[in-house]
């Protein structure tokens, strides 16, 4: 299936679906937006599911999944740079890890490192993927949106999804279209990944982002890596060289602070309880 038309279809039949179930859940009532939320819902599904997820599909027609992962990981990363830039406090140790991280995703990039079966531009594309995702991440939590999160995964969704859709009319995949050509597996793939990709874990993503802290959401970012990696191996035979695990290893590891760190920080921002006297009071 051609990579754009392929993501692009799956996002609008999870759009649709999501749609239907909220409609049938709620009513028409969670549908009554004011212009502001439709545009800044559209916007950030356009950054995650397009700019992020489409790019990763076409960057793994030459990039390995696992490899793949490893670059994803640095989303977290990139999240503490866009606030950074967006006039956050990080503490230091936050810096550093981040730091620390993006050595790990330079010594992925090294020419070489992943070996000569991999295409470094298609590498890069990962690493837009990753800075997409995340600006349409921090977006999320700065701007007005749909209150109801199914509705607002159905809105981000089918954005994305449409702009894939014209992104594969513009690159020609409608005229490359094989029906003939599609195995069976292809086709319970692309089900999976509207099923489980979008209508469970996307929606879950975006429920997390709107009532978990950052901290604690960013905690897939070294879980994510190490399943792929290990899904890879097992299943399509792709091996990683030792360059690309101690540069995976630095990532997944520098996330890992810098999480721990935001965790802390947040933790610390909290002020305590405040204790009554009854005695005293009465």
């Amino acid at each position: 299936m051609p990579a754009f038309l392929s993501a692009g279809v799956r996002f609008v039949l999870a759009a649709a679906l999501l749609a239907a179930l909220s409609h049938l859940r709620g009513g028409r009532a969670a549908w009554h937006l004011g212009a502001a939320q439709w545009r800044n819902a559209a916007i950030c599904g356009v950054l995650m599911l397009a700019g992020g997820n489409g790019l990763v599909v076409v960057a793994e027609t030459r990039v390995p999944s696992g490899l793949a992962a490893l670059l994803i990981a640095a989303v977290p990363l990139w999240l503490i740079v866009l606030r950074r830039v967006l006039g956050d406090r990080t503490p230091a140790l936050t810096l550093v890890g981040v730091l620390v991280g993006l050595g790990g995703l330079a010594l992925l990039l090294l020419p070489g490192s992943a070996g000569s079966h991999v295409d470094l531009g298609y590498s890069l594309l990962l690493v837009v993927a990753a800075l997409s995702w995340a600006a349409g991440s921090v977006l999320v939590t700065r701007v007005q949106l749909p209150d109801d999160p199914a509705v607002l995964s159905s809105v981000e969704m089918f954005a994305g999804g449409v702009v894939l859709l014209v992104a594969a009319a513009g690159g020609g995949e409608f005229g490359r279209l094989d029906f003939a050509a599609i195995s069976v597996r292809s086709w319970l793939s692309l089900a999976y990944l509207v099923v489980f990709g979008s209508l469970v874990a996307f929606s879950a993503y975006v429920f997390a982002l709107a009532n978990a802290p950052m901290s604690l959401v960013g905690t897939y970012a070294y879980v994510n890596p190490v399943v792929a990696v290990a899904l890879g191996v097992m299943l399509a035979g792709e091996h990683l060289s030792t360059t690309e695990v101690l540069g995976g290893l630095i990532i997944v590891a520098s996330v890992v602070v810098v999480v721990s760190a935001e965790g802390r920080k947040r933790r610390a921002a909290v002020p305590p309880p405040v204790v009554v006297d009854e005695r005293a009071a009465a």
